[in-house]
């Protein structure tokens, strides 16, 4: 069990105290006794002398009446017990007691040393007074002759009474002097451990991270060197862990911004760090992968392939990793051995870069370079084999001639048009990607009127009866002979699809932040599966019956570069023999820009060819 500072030192500071004042009261109490003692037998002595020197002529005459008397006198006025005793040891006289009643005294130790012509003293029990005397005898001479012995005595009580007084104030000196001593000890140990004991609060707070708060630097020079020692620690270390966390946030932050998706596995291939973007890539929390293996946590087969590709090799590696699910993602991987400062392998670090959509644009482009190839081929190897024919002899039948002239004009038409939709669509993507493309509040009705108006004749052709619905105040930002062309586009399509004496409706509404203008029909309508390609440029539902139509393939593609340069978007909801609802999602406030229209982009209806899908 350990004890507070202050229980250990106050113990020992009081047995020390206690010890020390023991041994001085022993010793005064001991040199005190013998200083009473000697003092009593001198003054016996003394008294005893006084006798003495009184009673010499009784002695020698023998005049036990008067020393009777005397002993008893001198005794009275001193407080002394006087016994006057022959050289045979007989009792002549007794203050306190009759001769006769006594006892031979030559035995009694002082009376045997002054018979001896010294002074006697001892310290004894009285039969005769029942107590403890200090008897003091001194021999009494006459020229050399001993006369006998006078011995004065006091009860040593009386002593032991003086004593204890002296006693008794020392133990209550003492027992003051002890709790002087405690409250000084209680005060210079706690004097002491304070500053120990804030000592520790401070490291148990730097020891929770709370380094910004300093010690005092106080008490004794060892106290302040070690506080002060402490509070360099803190500093040091504080710096150190602000180094440290800033480094980590740092790399925290260079990693959830990477658009790359970074793994790091260790040589059991659990899973040391893994960021947001490679968590979104498998599918998986960051916090829950985190430490547990790549079996467990990922089930990719191909990443997991990789992975123990990456730790074997000693080089780094590449590789393509597809991942399968609802729509399938193409990783393009990098992985390379993770090694300490040392050089310890620990592991891999595995880099994954979404390819997806350059996958999707190199199909596009490969669907777009066989699409337009085929397209142009078609028109081009007609053209071409009526030439051939024509110079083969047929020019010379004048109605064989004009037949085939007739049809190369309408293939030099289709592929004029064909060129003339990919300039739009270029010129459109390139004014929208730079910010060129003008913008000017305007009323939608007129817009839709101009594009009703350019398919009236198409719609006579086959009885279709077109209506449009626009609130007179509807107003946008729009460039007016792009938005006018991608309503032509539409209604066109919708004309071509739709039945003998049909009905197309038009409409321009708007919510909160959205302005929809939507093409509906009742035809034919398209299947789901051709939904998502719909506005891919040269994609056919039906390409027989869309090639027959006389369409190039690019209508609905520039319906949607149109609506995406207004910052908006084209979507189509539709079923088979149900119809086709196609609507024009604008943005209700769009950014002006300063440009002008691009030179290549028709600017009335009555130029804006019927590029239909």
């Amino acid at each position: 069990m350990r004890l507070r500072f202050v229980w250990q030192i106050l113990p020992a500071f009081f047995f020390l105290i206690l010890l020390t004042l023991l041994l001085l009261t022993w010793l005064f109490a001991r040199n005190l006794s013998n200083f009473y003692l000697e003092e009593t037998a001198a003054g016996l002595e003394a008294r005893a002398r006084l006798a003495a020197f009184q009673i010499t002529d009784s002695f020698a005459l023998d005049h036990s009446g008067r020393l009777d008397e005397l002993s008893i006198r001198l005794g009275k006025e001193t407080g002394t017990r006087f016994t006057f005793i022959l050289p045979s040891g007989a009792v002549l006289a007794d203050s306190l007691e009759a001769p006769e009643r006594m006892e031979n005294h030559a035995l009694r130790p002082e009376i045997a040393i002054a018979l001896t012509g010294t002074i006697g003293q001892a310290t004894r029990y009285s039969n005769t007074v029942h107590k403890n005397m200090m008897y003091v005898a001194i021999p009494v001479q006459n020229q050399d002759h001993l006369l006998g012995v006078v011995r004065a005595a006091l009860p040593v009580t009386t002593i032991d009474q003086a004593l204890g007084i002296v006693y008794r104030q020392i133990i209550v000196s003492g027992m003051v002097v002890m709790l002087i001593a405690t409250l000084i000890g209680t005060y210079i140990s706690r004097r002491i451990s304070r500053p120990l004991e804030e000592m520790r609060r401070g490291a148990e707070r730097f020891a929770r991270g709370e380094l910004t708060e300093r010690l005092r630097v106080r008490g004794s020079e060892e106290i302040a060197a070690l506080a002060t020692a402490m509070n360099t620690t803190a500093y040091e270390l504080d710096q150190r862990m602000r180094t440290v966390v800033r480094q980590h946030n740092e790399q925290e932050a260079v990693l959830a911004s990477m658009v790359e998706g970074v793994l790091a596995v260790d040589t059991s291939e659990r899973i040391i760090r893994i960021n947001r973007a490679a968590a979104a890539l498998i599918g998986v929390t960051p916090e829950e992968v985190k430490g547990r293996g790549i079996q467990e946590a990922i089930r990719k087969a191909d990443l997991q392939r990789f992975v123990r590709r990456a730790l074997s090799a000693r080089d780094p590696v590449e590789g393509d990793i597809v991942l399968h699910g609802t729509e399938d993602l193409y990783l393009q991987a990098h992985g390379s051995p993770l090694r300490g400062e040392s050089g310890q392998e620990l592991g891999a670090l595995i880099v994954l870069n979404d390819v997806t959509r350059l996958r999707r644009l190199e199909n596009v482009r490969r669907d777009f370079v066989a699409n337009v190839s085929h397209e142009l081929k078609t028109p081009i190897t007609a053209i071409k084999g009526f030439v051939e024919t024509l110079q083969e002899g047929a020019i010379k039948d004048p109605d064989s001639a004009t037949q085939f002239l007739d049809i190369m004009m309408r293939q030099a038409d289709r592929l004029n048009d064909i060129i003339d939709d990919l300039l739009i669509l270029a010129r459109i993507e390139q004014d929208s990607d730079q910010g060129d493309l003008p913008l000017t509040e305007m009323s939608l009705i007129n817009v839709i009127e101009s594009a009703v108006q350019a398919c009236a004749s198409m719609a006579a052709e086959k009885q279709i009866h077109i209506e449009p619905f626009c609130p007179t105040t509807l107003k946008a930002r729009i460039n007016a002979p792009l938005l006018e062309q991608a309503l032509v586009n539409l209604l066109t399509n919708a004309i071509k699809y739709s039945q003998q004496e049909g009905r197309i409706l038009i409409e321009a509404s708007r919510s909160d932040s959205t302005i929809t203008i939507s093409v509906r029909d009742w035809g034919c309508g398209i299947d789901k599966v051709h939904l998502p390609r719909l506005f891919e440029r040269f994609y056919r539902a039906d390409k027989a019956r869309s090639r027959k139509l006389g369409g190039t393939g690019l209508g609905l593609a520039i319906v949607k570069h149109i609506a995406q340069a207004h910052g908006g978007e084209v979507t189509v909801t539709s079923s088979l023999g149900a119809g086709s609802t196609f609507s024009l999602q604008l943005p209700a406030r769009t950014q002006q820009h300063q440009a002008s229209l691009p030179s290549a982009v028709p600017t009335t209806p009555s130029t804006l060819p019927p590029a239909e899908d």
